[in-house]
């Protein structure tokens, strides 16, 4: 059903309702560019995570009105026929430009760019926003836990908290994309290759006549991935001997050396460090120590620094869902439209200083040092403009222009990939390990002080004068 239904319907009402005014109004044919970007980074965090592309394209590729659609609109007596008629033979025909999964974004950069006639481009807008907004939340969050783990092993335990099964499976993808040693989702395994993990549930305990009769058959169903959840009933006085049993008295003597505990509730730093005692002191210094229960980067960040023994977290609500901000905020904006072959440029206002667009089709372009091989800087620039080839660049703060830098020994790279050519697929999504490894390469392309969790330096997105001055100049003309 998630695999084979027709999403086209998803849009947001006045999409179609502007399309048919397009059409109406000999304005379908209009060339018009549109940016998606957001305005702030969620948690207060200095940097975001690109994803979602994939099921965008494949929501692209698919684009079409079944019957179904058509009849459905004709019931609402607001469209015309001629109109009708153009959806029920639609083929998509623009042009699409996205950042790459798995690259650190920023405010107000595009993230994607689509050209096109009118009624395409405005008709995507919803899917747009709905493909990168949800997976670009998630892996940012997941990625802010990731890193609050200090490289001990995080699995997303999240699908039943998720909303609804997309949220779960998506939501998913992007957790691992973005750190995660893996998933409880089983179908995200199936469909992106994400490693399904899990271990067991108080049930299962609670099944059998005793807790070491419970332990026992798991260890003995799956010895080579024995964790026992050791909180059903006490932590010290009964789940902890019972593993230790089960391991001295069953594991090691078939051979089995591996394995470990999971502690679901109470205080994890008290009984970690409780647990790896008596662990150790009974020679199972191999046994590792697994913690849940409501868990983020916070939580995490504080259970380590009061010197908590974990060896690897399960997170689920917290991170599936975004709990601290469950919104990314990116939006869909127009830029420009072209008359004749000649751009014409377009600017949103607004007495929310943020909310002010940047007009233009633009590249994206993000300076790298070449002694650190961190970035520096974002550079905005006009579509036609070519990007700095590495000898002196004056980089300004778009908005106090007296702040300047000159930037040298860098080079220079384009984000935006183009995706569609004239409707048609250009780009093959590399494989889910692959925007994995990149992700985490591109992360650590960042300064250690754009990744602070409070207060982090703010990461500049600079103009280049041209597109600078354009957008100086709408501003000027609307006051």
């Amino acid at each position: 059903m998630i695999n084979n239904f027709n999403l086209t319907m998803l849009t947001d009402f006045y999409e179609i309702t502007m399309s048919n005014g397009y059409f109406e109004h000999g304005m379908k044919d209009k060339i018009a560019c549109f940016d998606m970007f957001f305005r702030r980074v969620p948690d207060n965090g200095g940097y975001a995570i690109m994803l979602g592309l994939e099921q965008l394209i494949d929501y692209i590729k698919e684009l079409r009105f079944d019957d179904e659609d058509i009849a459905y609109l004709k019931s609402k007596n607001m469209f015309s026929d001629k109109f009708l008629d153009y959806l029920a033979n639609f083929r998509f025909t623009s042009d699409i430009w996205a950042i790459e999964e798995g690259t650190p974004i920023f405010p107000h950069e595009p993230i994607v760019k689509v050209i096109g006639p009118a009624i395409e481009v405005q008709f995507i807008e919803t899917m747009v926003l709905l493909t990168i907004n949800h997976q670009s939340l998630i892996g940012t969050k997941t990625n802010r836990i990731v890193r609050a783990a200090g490289g001990r092993a995080v699995m997303e335990f999240g699908s039943r908290r998720a909303q609804g099964p997309h949220g779960a499976i998506n939501g998913a993808r992007a957790a691992y994309i973005a750190g995660c040693a893996g998933t409880a989702c089983t179908i995200s395994d199936i469909m992106y290759k994400t490693p399904a993990l899990g271990t067991m549930a108080h049930s299962w305990i609670q099944m059998f006549p005793t807790e070491y009769d419970a332990f026992l058959a798991y260890a003995k169903t799956y010895p080579d991935n024995c964790t026992l959840l050791i909180d059903t009933y006490n932590v010290l006085n009964s789940g902890l001997p019972n593993a230790i049993k089960v391991f001295k008295e069953y594991m090691i003597p078939n051979g089995y050396n591996g394995g470990g505990v999971r502690i679901d509730s109470g205080d994890i730093t008290y009984l970690t460090k409780k647990v790896r005692q008596a662990l150790d002191n009974e020679g199972l210094t191999d046994i590792k120590i697994v913690v849940s229960n409501s868990l983020d980067e916070y939580i995490i960040r504080d259970l380590l620094t009061q010197g908590a023994e974990i060896d690897s977290f399960g997170v689920g609500e917290r991170l599936i869902t975004s709990k601290s901000e469950p919104v990314f905020g990116g939006v869909y904006k127009l830029v420009s439209i072209f008359e004749n072959n000649t751009e014409i440029p377009k600017i949103k206002l607004s007495e929310n200083v943020e909310k002010i667009t940047t007009p233009c089709s633009k590249r994206v372009i993000r300076l790298y040092s070449n002694e650190t091989g961190k970035a520096i800087a974002d550079v905005l620039m006009l579509a036609d403009e070519s990007p700095p080839d590495g000898s002196d660049y004056e980089i300004f703060d778009p908005d106090h222009t007296w702040k300047r830098k000159i930037v040298k020994d860098y080079h220079a790279k384009d984000l935006l990939v183009r995706i569609f050519d004239k409707g048609k697929c250009v780009y093959e999504s590399p494989d889910i390990e692959t925007i994995k490894e990149y992700c985490k390469q591109q992360v650590e392309t960042l300064w250690d002080e754009v990744k602070r969790f409070e207060n982090p330096h703010d990461y500049y997105v600079d103009l280049s004068p041209k597109l600078w001055e354009i957008k100086n100049k709408l501003l000027n003309e609307h006051k």
